[in-house]
């Protein structure tokens, strides 16, 4: 097993509790369009990118009115808001990437938001110091489930995919990472822990606070 050299971090439900938030913003957003999302639909989501959930749903429900870029604006906009106002550390957050960091690896985080909420968060939790970088899946092809948000991570860190831990709590960020070929700890917020997804995991948390490193070294 290689040596450890850096741990990639998912944002939205593991190192913030912003999964409702999102579900909350999309919902608001879309109900002015008679679009009947409820709660278990966007939570379907988690982990996606905004754009490929939202041309999902323009397939799957159809609307007039705004188009997706617009409505993709208004999300990002509505979930930056609340994000800021109500958004809280989860449990295990801070000390688990101080013992990391502190242990050398290299800290990122990997997100599907956009910069701009990234940014939001990195500054809301006051995390900009335990940081080497932010990476987010906008910049990529296409998003998670795909591994090219993780690849590109790994490759901006100098590291090999296998040198990586990777955290995450969405069945789409877990396959993701698999298919990266890194190491994946699931900590899940959004779905029940024996969904499929998570059992190519090497670890299934109930939060941050049980993460041990002496396991990964």
């Amino acid at each position: 097993m290689n040596q450890l050299a850096a741990a990639i971090f998912d944002m939205d439900g593991l190192l913030i509790d912003s999964e409702p938030l999102w579900q909350e913003a999309e919902i608001s957003c879309l109900r002015p369009l008679c679009v009947p999302l409820t709660r278990d639909i966007c939570r379907a989501q988690a982990g996606r990118r905004l754009d490929e959930v939202l041309h999902d749903w323009q397939q799957q429900f159809g609307w007039e009115g705004p188009d997706l870029k617009e409505l993709h604006r208004r999300i990002i906009g509505e979930v930056t808001r609340l994000i800021l106002l109500r958004g809280t550390a989860l449990p295990g957050v801070h000390e688990t990437i101080a013992d990391l960091r502190q242990a050398g690896l290299r800290i990122a985080i990997a997100s599907s938001s956009p910069h701009s909420l990234i940014d939001a968060v990195v500054a809301k939790l006051k995390l900009e110091p335990l940081l080497d970088l932010t990476h987010s899946g906008t910049d990529e092809a296409r998003g998670k489930p795909d591994p090219g948000i993780f690849l590109t991570t790994a490759k901006r860190l100098g590291t090999s995919p296998e040198q990586c831990l990777v955290f995450e709590d969405a069945p789409a960020g877990v396959t993701a990472a698999n298919r990266a070929g890194m190491r994946v700890i699931a900590v899940p917020s959004v779905v029940e822990p024996d969904h499929p997804d998570f059992q190519v995991a090497d670890q299934i948390l109930k939060s941050l606070l049980d993460f041990q490193l002496t396991r990964f070294r």
